[in-house]
């Protein structure tokens, strides 16, 4: 009954296309498959070089995919908020004095490329020419420092040892920039760094904590040179990387339990899989991933509980994670879904995405908070330490939410919608997570395919693709079909295909395709409960992907963005902070409430769901705005309230639970337009004994 499971087969046919049969309509051929085939070589886009293993998924090139819908909403929303005009007020990007700049000695040492990569890659997408001007002020200094023996940036050293973190993240700004423009600097640049850190000697290299850490993204940069020039030093660079890189492969415990750690630093092993070929490596990632859950992560939205380090003691929903968290785990889930073609990452970056990334930030997208939990009925500026594990006010929203969420989460929507739509190495299409869209594809014989993806999903069932091409060409389009749909079904040009989809699989539609032709693709959604044994046997309630929170009536406070600001903030001189408030935000309504519910009695009888208008401003993630609502019935829990920490009080403990007098009408709402929620809940039956 929980969200989580262990494929026992996975390694039989992770990388095995395992078909099923196929049925057909006419000239049309439908086949099951557990994953695309990757038999073949794309004849269009970089793949992986032997000896790498082929990757099931190729990101197209940043800018390809363009989002329509409320995600074109919500990357309007980032660029004119807090990414998009952070350059305007944080210190770490003022251009006096700026070691990234080269126009002095203060550097942003991961905050200027976090920044930059969510913000260029939201400028390619945009096809904005100011802020594509404005990344290229920065990465002009960047090829401008580059030395003679290959070292480019601000040197940092730790410990008489070069801290290389900081220009790991701006490899894959470079990168980003590369798929843009072609620009032949980025080759040379990288080539030149990566020969300096071969030459590095192994006891200087990766041995500060957060580079040794997160070697995996190190590796994947290596990776993606090697497959542009097929310089065999650096498979060498690349063992060097991981012998240097922090234990991820661990069967029972972790190097470290910081939470961005974790969510980023995980899929090192399995991106390793793709050169080392060996199985163990694999399946260290999706341990780490159960391992984690298993033990912080019995609540929904996805995550886990690690409100900047996972701790014992500390695994009730009430416990949150870091806003770069969300992104970081949203990009590895991307990452593997790449390289594995598994399907669960498709699902579970849609988890994240959708219900617990969201409501991280204002609606306006100008300010965020460090810690969301999935348990959260207040979002004030104290500091709750012991209850959360840093000291500081860390639950407001603020523009000032710490250097690094401040500067990094403007990455998560422009990466998710660069994997709406993918190519396959059979020359297809592929979409395994979904959102509306359009992107241009080169198929098989070089032809050029547009592909407009329209749907409001998750709030929709159907899914619809419209192809334009310039002339009949033959591709296979692959689409995921969803765990959690029953009797999905596939039409092309309104005639629905015969044959049963498998849930869990990806529905291989292959036929000559022409300009206008249509495919549907719809996912019939119900209503379902996940149980978190760990966690008082609290429940939560789905209906899709989607699952849902309590609507609280939020009270929204404005503060001062100075007095509530994390203590490592750091303005710009000439910022005004008047411009850009805070906001604490307090319950205007009671949240403590347990779900009537009887296990005996299906869910639809117990549960409604009620659909609403579309909002109008296209952005359907505040609790006005939502287009789902769930009808419930519920009952106030005697004595769970706000606790001695000024946090949510913990689950009750279900043996000792007490109950108000009486029944009420409750509401839920998407966990993701929920800035205060309750989405995991105790559980009140008819038969329950006090």
């Amino acid at each position: 009954m929980q969200n989580f499971k262990i494929r026992n087969s996975l390694l039989v046919s992770l990388f095995l296309l395992v078909s099923y049969p196929v049925f057909s309509a006419g000239k049309t051929k439908v086949a099951i498959v557990d994953r695309p085939n990757t038999k073949t070589v794309n004849s269009n886009y970089i793949q992986n070089r032997e000896p790498l293993l082929p990757r099931h998924f190729i990101k197209l090139p940043v800018g390809d995919v363009k989002p329509h819908g409320w995600l074109l909403r919500f990357l309007e929303l980032q660029k004119n908020g807090l990414n998009g005009r952070l350059g305007e007020i944080s210190a770490w990007l003022d251009k006096e004095n700026n070691a990234w700049l080269g126009t002095g000695t203060d550097y942003g040492w991961e905050e200027v490329p976090y920044w930059l990569k969510g913000y260029g890659n939201m400028a390619y997408i945009l096809e904005d020419e100011k802020m594509i001007s404005e990344v290229k002020v920065w990465l002009e200094a960047v090829f401008k420092s580059q030395r003679a023996d290959g070292y480019f940036g601000p040197y940092i050293e730790k410990k008489g040892k070069p801290d290389l973190w900081g220009n790991m993240i701006m490899l894959w700004c470079l990168q980003s920039y590369y798929e843009y423009s072609g620009d032949e600097r980025v080759i040379g640049l990288m080539t030149g760094y990566f020969r300096w850190q071969l030459a590095l000697p192994e006891e200087m290299f990766l041995k500060d904590y957060w580079e040794n850490s997160r070697g995996g993204d190190n590796l994947l940069s290596i990776y993606w040179l090697y497959n542009i020039t097929g310089d065999k030093f650096l498979l060498e660079l690349a063992e060097k990387t991981n012998r240097n890189t922090a234990n991820w492969r661990q069967r029972s415990s972790l190097p470290n339990w910081h939470n961005v750690n974790i969510a980023q630093c995980f899929r090192a092993p399995a991106t390793y899989y793709m050169l080392s070929k060996d199985s163990a490596d694999l399946m260290a990632t999706y341990n780490v991933h159960h391992l984690i859950r298993n033990t912080f992560g019995q609540v929904p939205g996805g995550m886990f509980g690690a409100d900047e380090n996972a701790r014992m003691g500390y695994i009730d929903p009430r416990q949150g994670t870091e806003t770069c968290g969300f992104v970081e785990q949203m990009a590895s889930d991307e990452i593997l879904l790449q390289m594995t073609g598994d399907p669960f990452w498709a699902e579970h970056c849609e988890e994240v995405a959708f219900n617990s990334y969201p409501a991280a930030v204002m609606p306006d997208f100008k300010s965020l908070r460090y810690i969301t939990s999935p348990n959260q009925a207040v979002s004030d500026s104290k500091n709750h330490h012991p209850g959360i594990d840093n000291r500081g006010p860390f639950l407001a929203m603020n523009p000032f939410s710490s250097r690094c969420c401040q500067h990094n989460h403007g990455q998560g929507w422009p990466y998710f919608i660069e994997h709406l739509i993918m190519a396959t190495s059979d020359n297809g299409i592929a979409a395994a997570i979904y959102g509306a869209c359009e992107a241009t594809v080169k198929v098989a014989n070089g032809k050029t395919v547009e592909i407009i993806e329209d749907t409001n999903y998750p709030f929709e069932e159907s899914i619809r693709f419209r192809l334009k091409t310039s002339g009949k060409v033959t591709f296979p389009l692959y689409l995921r079909v969803p765990s959690w749909t029953r009797d999905a079904s596939v039409s092309v040009n309104g005639k629905t295909i015969d044959g049963k989809l498998t849930n869990g699989k990806y529905v291989c539609v292959e036929r000559e395709w022409q300009s206008g032709d249509v495919v549907e693709l719809n996912v019939p959604m119900e209503l379902s409960q996940s149980v978190w044994h760990a966690n008082q046997d609290s429940r939560s309630i789905n209906y899709g992907p989607l699952t849902f929170s309590l609507k609280i009536k939020e009270i929204y406070k404005e503060a001062s963005s100075v007095e509530t600001a994390i203590g490592d903030s750091k303005w710009q001189k000439n910022a005004d902070p008047g411009q850009w408030p805070s906001y604490e935000i307090y319950p205007g309504s009671d949240w403590n409430y347990a779900l009537v519910m009887d296990d005996s009695v299906p869910l639809e009888k117990t549960f409604e769901v009620v659909k609403t208008a579309w909002p109008s401003d296209n952005f359907p993630f505040t609790v006005d705005s939502a287009p789902i609502e769930i009808k419930a019935k519920g009952k106030k829990v005697t004595g769970w309230k706000i606790d001695q920490y000024g946090l949510t009080g913990e689950l009750p403990i279900k043996e000792n639970r007490k109950f108000e007098a009486g029944t009420e009408e409750i509401t839920l709402i998407p966990m993701g337009a929920a800035r205060l929620r309750i989405s995991a809940f105790p559980v009140y039956s008819d038969n329950f004994t006090e």
